[in-house]
């Protein structure tokens, strides 16, 4: 995580070409310090609120900040303490995001601005992998474009679906914020309550920002985590991130490549092509974040002991985890619920993508067990969204649902397999993946003898009423 918590430090100027530009106020000594929530620990003679300063902060401020960066500073304090806006500041979050893209990840990777040469290949790859999906799904393509994204593109295009995610949550952080002062207090701390939540929507703000910006230098494409976070329609890589990926495994850069296209491009297809997925994937998250309840005993404790001058520590009280899931029925129920859908959606994608890549692709082996283990472990941005929403992106099962979907493509074929995905009532349960040869050899309801059944029904009835109209 930065040491900026708030993101008061003046941002690096963004390059035209994706990497990290010249920051133009090193030489001025604007740097950022880093344990100082204000930027201004790298100032000589500042020291920072907790420095050879921090007895007089200001002061040493004024006595070494050139007006521009004094203003640009306060102005940045002044836009988060101002903010009215949502649970979550997403100004901010887009601005950190940026941020800690332009830093590079920590292998020293910059990001860099995608040339013709990568679009055109990834153009090519999702193009090639859709023809050989056909002969492992019945489900038609579901990209109507392919682009190839940088670093920062992503993040722009992602915030969307991460804001619809988040907020939720967030919204109940805000709610609490407000309701830890006794209610006799609260009309005459009206403007404290209205800075906490500030504070809060900031908090956040950043720390979303700062967990996005992560993301993006280890993603491969938009679908990684198992929810369409991009446009609908967009099969989308990041070259960039292919490169990193791909580098110490001794496969040709091209099968890497091919490979995370048919992932892509899998990935599409399933949410193009089962318009209740994506409204389930989300409201499953959403159903889960419902169940969350605030740990007000800490929020008071921070709100209580709130310090202007050392405002990270409501950022370190958020990522000890403020949240807890109530151990109910229902909230044990939604968990269960998203983890399957998460463990089915990845599932299913891992045995289609390998049924089309196995023959072709003599490190099909290696690049499936490789990606399953990526998705297992998790990195430090999932991480950090499960100390955020308290819940794991991941889904646990996958080697489960892969085996599933696997079985009943044997059993059923492919289009008895994509079937199942016509209604969320037909898929596999958590129990089916514990018992997966019974759900599998489980005997299957004819719809076409109900059907029929139905409709001799209604026969009857018909006749039945033309005779009691003849007899009057």
């Amino acid at each position: 995580m930065s040491d900026t918590p708030f993101g008061f430090g003046l941002p690096p100027e963004e390059p035209d070409d994706g990497d990290e530009g010249k920051k133009k106020d090193q030489e001025s000594g604007g740097g950022q310090g880093p344990a100082n929530p204000f930027g201004y620990g790298g100032l000589p003679g500042a020291g920072g609120f907790g420095g050879p300063g921090a007895d007089n902060p200001f002061a040493a401020m004024f006595g070494s900040l050139n007006p521009t960066d004094l203003g640009a500073a306060f102005q940045q304090l002044g836009q988060m303490l101002s903010y009215e806006g949502g649970p979550v500041n997403w100004d901010m979050a887009k601005q950190i995001a940026r941020q800690t893209v332009s830093q590079g990840t920590s292998d020293g990777t910059k990001d860099a601005s995608v040339g013709p040469a990568e679009r055109t290949a990834v153009e090519e790859a999702v193009r090639l992998a859709d023809l050989w999906l056909d002969d492992a799904t019945s489900l038609p393509s579901g990209a109507g474009s392919a682009v190839a994204w940088s670093r920062a593109e992503w993040v722009e295009a992602t915030l969307p679906a991460w804001k619809e995610l988040v907020d939720p949550v967030a919204e109940r952080v805000g709610t609490a914020m407000g309701d830890v002062l006794p209610e006799e207090m609260q009309a005459m701390a009206g403007p404290l309550i209205g800075m906490m939540r500030s504070m809060g929507g900031a908090m956040f703000g950043t720390q979303i920002g700062q967990a996005v910006g992560v993301l993006a230098g280890e993603v491969v494409g938009s679908t990684d985590i198992g929810l369409p976070l991009g446009p609908a329609g967009k099969a989308a890589l990041l070259p960039v991130n292919i490169e990193s990926f791909g580098k110490d495994l001794g496969v040709p850069k091209e099968e890497v490549r091919l490979y995370l296209a048919l992932r892509e491009a899998a990935h599409q297809r399933l949410f193009a092509h089962v318009p209740w997925l994506r409204s389930h994937l989300f409201g499953a998250v959403d159903g889960y974040a419902r169940g969350i309840k605030v740990d007000t005993a800490k929020l008071e404790d921070v709100v209580g002991q709130f310090d202007p001058q050392n405002p990270e520590q409501l950022q370190d009280a958020l990522q000890q985890g403020m949240f807890q899931p109530e151990d109910t029925p229902e909230q044990k129920a939604a968990l269960a619920r998203l983890e399957t859908a998460l463990a089915l959606v990845e599932g299913w994608v891992d045995a289609v993508v390998h049924a089309a890549a196995k023959p072709r692709l003599s490190s099909a082996d290696a690049l499936r067990e490789t990606l399953r283990r990526r998705r297992a472990s998790g990195g430090p941005a999932e991480q950090t969204f499960a100390t955020l929403i308290g819940l794991e992106l991941r889904p646990r099962r996958l080697r489960d649902a892969s085996r599933l979907w696997a079985s009943l493509t044997d059993a059923r074929g492919v289009d008895g397999r994509d079937a199942l995905w016509a209604h969320p009532d037909m898929l596999p349960t958590a129990t089916d993946l514990d018992d997966p040869d019974g759900f599998v050899h489980r005997e299957q309801l004819d719809f076409s003898e109900l059907d029929k059944m139905l409709g001799e029904a209604a026969d009857g009835s018909a006749e039945k009423r033309e005779k009691d109209d003849d007899s009057e």
